[in-house]
Parts: C-alpha cells; structure tokens; sequence
C-alpha cells in the first residue's frame, strides 16, 4: 500500500506533469496554435493518444491525492467531502481522456475552422471537464471550512479566494483570449492543488485532523463546606 506522503505528493505532480505534457505537443504538433486552440483537441489526430493518456494520468494523480488527503485528515472536518470531490475531480480528468472532444478551429489540420459539430464523445468530455471544474471549486470550500475550523486564518481564505479567482477568470467578456485564460485557468488550479499537497505533506495541525473537544466545566463546591484545614 503506498504510503500517505506518496499519495499526497501526487497532488504536487498533477500540474508539472499535465502542463509539461502539454507544451511539449503544443511545441511540436503541426498547426497547433497555443494561443487558439484548446488543448482538449491534441487528443486528435495521430497522436492524440499522448494526450489522452495525459488526461487519464493527471486524473489517476488526483485520485492518488484524494486518497492522501483522507488519511491526513481522517477523523477531523472535511475528511469525508473533500477526498470524495478531489477524487470526482480525478473522475472527471479521466473521463476527458477516454472521449475526445470534436475537432474544430482547424485542428487537426483539415478540421472544420469554425465550432465543431458536436458528437456524443464531445458532449461527454466537456462535461468530464465541468465535473473536474466544479469539483474542485467544491473541494476548496469544504477544505476552507476544515482550516478555519483549525483556527488557520491564511488558508480558508485562500481556499476561497483562487476558485473566486479562477471562475472570474473565465468569465471575462472576451471570447478571443478564452483559450489562453482557461489554460491560465488550469495552471492556477493546479498550483493550488500543489500547494494544498505541500502543506499536508509538512503535516497538518492536530486541531486540523481532529475537532476540538469543549473543555470539562468546573464543578463548582458544594454549597456549606469549607475547604479542609490543614
């Protein structure tokens, strides 16, 4: 069985390796344009199966992860909810993975340059991707819960702060420049998540893996006795 510090140095993987991933193919695939194309649509084409292996490596990772973060927090709050929507989020990866979305924007060269039509594999990945999305954003509440049930001011509002970021993000009104703000999107995502793993693997406070207990009342003497002389 591994060990809880490798489960959790998963979550530190995802990014590196999904990004590293991804600029390689962005670097070396034929028509491929960064800046205009998703990087969904490198699961096309000849070699799409590095991507899709991308997709389901970096979904594996945060299963791993999700793992991890049982066991360091187990049986305190958010031991329960957040493994289970970091490991949705992992669920979500993988199923980007194995249903490629549809080509468009010209990519793979050939493809139409326009929206794609879309198909049922296309359907299904974007909403793997809108799991692993909105997963996450739950994740990070239900762990900003469990640090300020800790007591640890800096966390909870971060936890709440880069899902905020990150929606605003790709919400902004510009459709030309969505395609860069949703890969910034993901890095940020990932970075966190790197971060969420570092903490825990330095090991996390004793007020965090478990609820505090209310302090015994004192009882107070009983009424018309004296304290014993000596």
């Amino acid at each position: 069985m591994p060990s809880t510090t490798r489960l959790q140095a998963c979550g530190v993987a995802i990014g590196p390796v999904f990004l590293g991933v991804w600029l390689v193919q962005a670097l070396t695939r034929e028509g491929f344009d960064p800046a205009r194309h998703p990087l969904s649509l490198l699961s096309l084409g000849d070699r799409g199966w590095i991507q899709v292996a991308n997709f389901i490596a970096a979904g594996l990772l945060y299963l791993g992860f999700a793992a991890g973060v049982r066991r360091a927090l187990h049986p305190g709050p958010g031991s329960t909810w957040a493994p289970v929507l970091l490991g949705l989020s992992g669920v979500g990866m993988i199923m980007a993975g194995i249903f490629p979305t549809d080509p468009g924007a010209g990519f793979p060269p050939g493809a139409p340059a326009g929206m794609p039509d879309y198909t049922v594999s296309g359907v299904l990945h974007e909403a793997g991707f809108l799991l692993a999305s909105l997963s996450w954003t739950a994740a990070c509440l239900v762990l900003a819960r469990s640090f300020a049930a800790a007591g640890r001011r800096g966390w909870p509002a971060a936890c709440l702060a880069v899902p905020a970021g990150v929606f605003a993000l790709i919400g902004w009104p510009d459709p030309s420049s969505l395609t860069v703000r949703l890969l910034i999107a993901s890095a940020v995502q990932f970075a966190f998540v790197a971060a969420l793993a570092v903490r825990i693997t330095r090991g996390l406070p004793r007020d965090l893996r478990a609820p505090r207990r209310p302090l015994s009342p004192v009882r107070p003497g009983r009424p018309g006795r004296s304290a014993p002389r000596r």
